[in-house]
């Protein structure tokens, strides 16, 4: 065998099959790094756009005014994609004059289903640096087991055997292992990383569709909220007053209308206190004489 061990000697020395295995593991591999370089600019520019939305939005402008800004754009970003779709949505169910519990629930609905949407545009892909991190180790030991297994077949045709009859093929089998690790070791580390970022971008998402919701639920005027609030509105309560009468004198008796026999003993009358020297009996009571009791009758007494 040629004693000649650089890698593109190697390479060229390799069995059909190990250089199959080799080609393979190339494509993989530019697949990948194609893969790493587009989504390392498209979640940088989700995440640049998503926080300069969210920096308008809440920035104190109207709502409305927002959409229309937005509407007049040609091409939008994600998040403002997320907000228009429930901002329709809600527009048409409140021009249909629904429920306002419905009309939130449905901008609620309309914006989750196009953040998965979105979701599912920036996650595209990244399934292939899954299958190669995981794949390519394989590939190139299967690579590596079929060209030390052609090495030693041909090994078999010759009388003596030393390190250097041995080591050419060896080493054109452990190639493919070599480019199976520098296949898979980078699309590991990038799905790692990517799945993070889109974790935390849908995270961000999904708040901004919560927060979004609940400031459309508060400005909605709920009837059953606005029924509780009327009910809640102190009424002033009015006390009846009892009428004053005016106080009482001694020549008018015409001031103290009539009571019952239980309040006329109860409460005695008050000018019985001041009695008028002309009639010095009138305030007296009224009872019958009672008759004196008889004496005790003597039984020996004629009938």
């Amino acid at each position: 065998m040629n004693e000649n061990f650089s890698f593109l000697h190697l390479i060229l020395e390799a069995s059909w099959v190990v250089q199959l295995v080799m080609l393979i593991l190339v494509a993989a591999s530019v697949a990948s790094w194609a893969v790493i370089v587009h989504k390392v600019s498209t979640l940088r520019a989700a995440r640049r756009d998503s926080d300069s939305f969210e920096s308008e939005f809440w920035s104190g402008a109207a709502i409305s005014e927002v959409y229309q800004n937005i509407g007049r754009k040609t091409e939008r970003s994600a998040m403002e994609r997320i907000f228009v779709n429930g901002m329709r949505e809600f527009i048409k169910l409140h021009e249909r004059q629904l429920d306002p519990d419905t009309q939130v629930d449905g901008a609620r609905r309309a914006m989750r289903v196009s953040c998965q949407r979105e979701l599912d545009h920036i996650d595209s892909r990244t399934s292939l640096l899954a299958s190669v991190g995981s794949v390519a180790p394989y590939i190139g030991l299967f690579g590596t087991v079929w060209g030390i297994m052609h090495a030693f077949v041909g090994l078999a045709a010759l009388e003596q055997v030393t390190l250097a009859t041995v080591a050419p093929g060896i080493a054109e089998a452990l190639v493919a292992t070599a480019m199976g690790l520098f296949a898979a070791i980078p699309a590991v580390l990038a799905y790692n990383r990517f799945t993070r970022d889109i974790d935390r971008i849908a995270m961000q998402w999904e708040n901004f569709a919560d927060e979004f919701s609940n400031l459309l639920q508060r400005q909605i005027p709920h009837p059953a909220a606005t029924a509780a609030a009327q009910a809640m509105v102190p009424v002033p309560v009015m006390t009846p007053v009892a009428p004053q009468q005016p106080a009482p004198t001694a020549w008018d008796a015409t001031q103290y209308p009539a009571q019952s026999a239980h309040t006329a003993q109860a409460q005695p009358h008050p000018s019985a206190t001041a009695p008028n020297p002309y009639e010095a009996d009138q305030y007296r009571p009224r009872t019958a004489p009672q008759a004196a009791p008889a004496a005790p009758r003597s039984p020996f007494a004629p009938a």
